[in-house]
């Protein structure tokens, strides 16, 4: 399969409290958007005309969050088929979603890590095919936030490349949870990224964490995601490793609480920017 990308530069997760200024006027520091599918299924009305508006504008790719794509229950086709009228509606090419359980019943949260296991590299990769077909288009997976990895039997970037090679599909390359799960669970994030094969990656996602020390005698530290804080600066220094081993790749700015002005989200998109074009335009060495 032919993996190509459609989109290029710097993005932003597109939200409600900045929808309509962003319908009359897109800035143009922002290259792309990324829509919530699960927030446009309804067809019409005043949301409709605001991203019609922003669309015409700059290009979107869409990202999901309920395809459960590593659920054991079955595969809900309908939401999937809500979509691909969704994606059609709007010509949009690039779907994503996460590689997780985020559907069956009696889970506490939607985003759920998978057994790092090869039988969940089977079952899992089953299920993106058939959603593949159901969509008629290439699906990327995102690398979650965990805090546990039950009955693991290989290492997290040994599941996520299998799964991208089994199911033949794309990635999204989230690199605040990668950032995140390396320092909580004691892993180099670099072996993360040397795992994986820099073809399949879609686009990349940059997003706040939080820093969680624990009060008792231990004093222990745990880092939440949150998307609720700035990106910080190892995250945006491991974006840069990203690059410069893939290439520069297309990169979204996710804030999803606490979300500041217009101004302050385009100097963090700024910054992002500004990495992109370090890596694309290196200083030449003096002689």
């Amino acid at each position: 399969m032919s993996f190509e990308r459609s989109i290029n530069g710097a993005g932003l997760g597109l939200r409600q409290p900045f929808i309509e200024e962003f319908a009359d006027v897109t800035p143009p520091g922002v290259d792309f958007v990324e829509i919530t599918a699960d927030h446009y299924f309804r067809h019409g009305g005043l949301q409709t005309r605001m991203l019609c508006g922003v669309l015409e504008q700059v290009p979107a790719v869409c990202h999901a969050l309920n395809s459960n794509l590593g659920g054991s229950t079955p595969l809900d086709e309908r939401y999937l088929i809500d979509i691909r009228r969704l994606l059609d509606r709007y010509r949009i090419d690039m779907f994503s979603d996460h590689l997780c359980f985020s559907g069956d019943p009696d889970w506490m949260h939607n985003l759920m890590p998978i057994p790092f296991t090869d039988e969940a590299v089977r079952h899992t990769a089953d299920r993106i095919r058939r959603a593949q077909e159901i969509l008629e288009r290439n699906i990327a997976i995102e690398n979650i936030f965990y805090l546990a990895t039950p009955g693991r039997q290989m290492l997290e970037w040994e599941f996520v490349a299998a799964v991208l090679r089994e199911a033949d599909c794309m990635l999204v390359l989230d690199v605040n949870n990668l950032y995140v799960n390396s320092i909580n669970m004691g892993y180099d994030a670099e072996d993360f990224l040397e795992a994986l094969p820099g073809e399949r990656i879609a686009y990349a996602h940059v997003a706040g964490h939080l820093r969680v020390v624990d009060p008792g005698e231990g004093g222990g530290v745990m880092y939440l995601d949150s998307h609720a804080h700035p990106v910080s600066d190892p995250v945006l220094r491991l974006l840069e490793s990203a690059y410069r081993r893939f290439g520069v790749l297309p990169t979204v700015l996710e804030r999803d609480l606490d979300i500041p002005s217009v101004s302050e989200l385009l100097a963090e998109l700024a910054t992002v920017r500004e990495i992109q074009h370090r890596q694309e335009h290196p200083p030449t060495a003096v002689a």
